[in-house]
């Protein structure tokens, strides 16, 4: 395998992205998740809550700005749930589970177990975005396509996807590159300003000590 081949995989597995997360959430506590989505990109996630008795779990999903994305109250145990939405501009979006004890299966739960306040629950969850969310069997039976016509239309949808993550780097880079500009070409005139400062007050201390020494007959 060369390496123009290792490059393409690595863009492709970079490209096709799957977080899959499993985690224990403490009785009465909250876990959130953080991750950066670009603009007009369909997120889809699958998560799965363990039972514990008496407890219940909720979910919400908002980005930067406070906005409701998703969100499930009471999250039924031991059942696989789905969840999308499509991002309108480049933001951060938040997952967070919340749980909740009800204070009298606290107590129960005290009296049976000194030890124990609550249980821990195990949160899986699975999210994709981008071109992982399409479902290419749907597309072939739809459209009648052969495997390989399948395999090809992924491919070609990868190599759309790449195309546009390097113009998005492009981008960035060129945001940086006029900003690091900026900052010098700032840097640069503040440098001026205070050489020109630092002379002007040495001589104005200059002339101001001449005419003192000049009073107290110190000079000539």
């Amino acid at each position: 395998m060369n390496n123009t081949s290792i490059g393409i995989i690595l863009l492709i597995l970079m490209v096709t992205n799957v977080n899959c997360i499993s985690w224990y959430l403490e009785p009465n506590t909250h876990k959130c998740l953080k991750e950066d989505v670009q603009a007009n990109v369909l997120v889809t996630g699958e998560y799965d809550v363990s039972e514990a008795m008496g407890q219940k779990v909720d979910y919400v999903i908002k980005d930067t700005k406070g906005h409701i994305l998703s969100q499930k109250e009471d999250i039924p145990h031991a059942k696989l749930l789905k969840f999308s939405f499509i991002t309108e501009t480049a933001d951060t979006f938040e997952v967070c589970f919340i749980s909740h004890v009800p204070s009298r299966y606290v107590k129960l739960s005290i009296q049976t177990f000194p030890d124990q306040r609550g249980m821990k629950q195990e949160i899986t969850l699975v999210t994709k975005r981008g071109i992982e969310t399409k479902n290419y069997e749907g597309i072939a039976e739809a459209a009648k396509l052969k495997p390989v016509e399948v395999e090809l239309k992924r491919l070609e949808d990868l190599s759309e996807v790449i195309v546009q993550d390097f113009a998005r780097m492009r981008k960035n880079e060129e945001e940086m590159r006029d900003t690091n500009e900026t900052t010098n070409a700032r840097v640069l005139y503040f440098s001026i300003f205070s050489i020109c400062c630092l002379l002007g007050l040495s001589t104005l201390q200059v002339f101001y000590l001449r005419r003192f020494f000049r009073a107290k007959k110190l000079i000539e």
